[in-house]
C-alpha cells in the first residue's frame, strides 16, 4: 500500500481498524513474556491504539511508528497529554511521559533507533500490508530488532480470494516463513467469523485470529 492510501483512509476517517478498546490478546498474553518494567517496546504502525497507554501503564516505555500525523494528533488528544515534538532524521517524535510516537515511515527505521527494544507488539501492522510488503516487513524486524526481544503478534487468516484487504490474510505458514529467524508459538486461534459483516457478505465460511508469542533468536 502506497503511503496516499493510508493518509486519505485517516483523513476520511475510514479507521474501522482501530478498537474502541484494549485488545483482549494483549492483557491476555503480555503478561505472559515477563518483561522487566522501563522495557521499550516497539509498536509498529500503531494508529492512535489504547493498547500504546496500556503498555505505558504496565511500566513500559512504549515506541509507536505511525505513518499519519492526523493519527498521531488524535492519540495525544484523546488522552489530555500535551507532546514534545522534534525532528529525529526523517521522523517527526511526538513525547509524553513513557509514549513516543515516531511519525513517519517504518522502512525509514534504522537498527539504532529501536535496538533497545526488549518487546514488539504487532496487531495491526503485518495484516496492513499487501504480500511484498509483509516479506519487507518481517525482514526489517528481524535486521533491526535485537535478539532476545519478545513479542506478541495478532493476525487474519481467511480465503484472500473474496475480499481484498486491508486487512490482509497472512497464513501460519506464511508468518512462520516471515519469521524464520524467530521463535514462534502460537498461544491461541479463535473463529471471528461472527464478528465480522463485511466477510459474511462476502461469503467466508471462515474467519481465523491467531495469536503468536515471538522471541528474537
Amino acid at each position: 500500500m502506497e503511503p496516499a492510501f493510508w493518509q486519505q483512509r485517516w483523513a476520511d476517517n475510514q479507521i474501522g481498524f482501530h478498537q474502541a478498546q484494549v485488545n483482549p490478546y494483549l492483557q491476555r498474553y503480555w503478561p505472559t513474556l515477563q518483561q522487566v518494567p522501563g522495557s521499550r517496546v516497539l509498536v509498529p504502525l500503531c494508529g492512535k491504539s489504547l493498547d500504546l497507554a496500556w503498555l505505558a501503564g504496565q511500566g513500559h516505555r512504549v515506541l509507536g511508528v505511525e505513518l499519519s500525523r492526523r493519527a498521531v494528533e488524535g492519540f495525544f488528544r484523546e488522552h489530555g497529554l500535551e507532546a514534545e515534538v522534534r525532528q529525529r532524521g526523517d521522523f517527526e517524535v511526538w513525547r509524553s511521559g513513557d509514549v513516543e510516537l515516531w511519525c513517519g515511515d517504518f522502512f525509514a527505521l534504522q537498527a539504532e533507533d529501536v535496538g533497545d527494544c526488549a518487546g514488539l507488539y504487532d496487531r495491526a501492522a503485518l495484516i496492513a500490508l499487501p504480500p511484498p510488503m509483509r516479506a519487507r516487513y518481517a525482514q526489517a524486524l528481524s535486521a533491526l530488532l535485537p535478539a532476545g526481544c519478545l513479542g506478541v503478534v495478532v493476525t487474519l487468516d481467511y480465503d484472500q480470494s473474496l475480499l481484498a484487504g486491508p486487512p490482509f490474510s497472512v497464513a501460519d505458514q506464511e508468518l512462520r516463513q516471515g519469521f524464520a529467524g524467530w521463535q514462534v508459538d502460537e498461544l491461541e486461534q479463535a473463529q471471528v467469523l461472527g464478528e465480522s459483516p463485511k466477510f459474511l457478505q462476502a461469503g467466508a465460511s471462515s474467519v481465523l485470529e491467531r495469536v503468536y508469542r515471538v522471541c528474537r533468536r
